[in-house]
């Protein structure tokens, strides 16, 4: 028979009850953040938590039953839907359904998290090795980009008020495999630079 559900107090207290069915090292919490129903939230001894909610009142006996993952960014969060006949069936069709597919989900949140320290790391190395050639270089962090930008303002002699300017600007892909570089500035100084970087190919 459906659990009677219809203030916060008897969903906590149905919540504590389902944490005790899970395992001795369950704990409950509030979850204020929740605004569409009842909710709790519910955490094991090992820290893997869940949001156990109660998301429509004119159906009180059904609940929604979603994973908690340490980064929800990329990867959505698995659920399952629960009737609340009983503390003990909740329990059971949450170990049995959602936690295999909350095993999954955090692998993938560690699998995604890993990637990006890869990306970061090699965009990082590379960055760095060009603002050490570009003495001065401002280092911006971009989504999956970093840019490296070098700018040198000069005025000739004999022209008052005119300001000669130079920049490099060096985009740095995902895993820093790749750089693309736009230069500015007079012939006389873009030339060299672009026949060294032919010369430095050949070789």
């Amino acid at each position: 028979m459906p659990q009677e559900l219809a203030t916060q107090e008897q969903f906590d207290a149905f919540a504590d009850e389902v944490a005790r069915k899970l395992g001795t090292h369950c704990r409950t919490d509030p979850l204020p953040q929740y605004a569409r129903g009842l909710a709790r939230l519910v955490v094991d001894g090992d820290g893997r938590a869940l949001r156990l909610c109660r998301p429509d009142a004119r159906r009180p006996d059904r609940l929604k039953v979603y994973a908690a993952l340490p980064d929800e960014t990329h990867v959505r969060a698995p659920s399952i839907g629960v009737t609340a006949s009983s503390a003990d069936h909740v329990a059971r069709e949450i170990t049995r359904r959602l936690y295999p597919l909350h095993a999954q989900a955090v692998k993938q949140v560690a699998e995604l998290t890993a990637k990006q320290q890869a990306e970061a790391q090699g965009r990082g190395a590379v960055a760095h090795a060009l603002a050490g050639q570009l003495p001065g270089a401002r280092v911006s962090k971009e989504q999956r980009r970093t840019r490296v930008v070098w700018r040198r303002e000069s005025r000739p002699s004999g022209e008052p008020g005119h300001v000669e300017v130079e920049d490099v600007c060096a985009i740095v892909g995902p895993f820093g495999d790749w750089v693309q570089v736009q230069a500015t500035g007079r012939p006389s100084s873009v030339i060299p630079m672009l026949a060294a970087f032919t010369q430095a190919d050949r070789n």
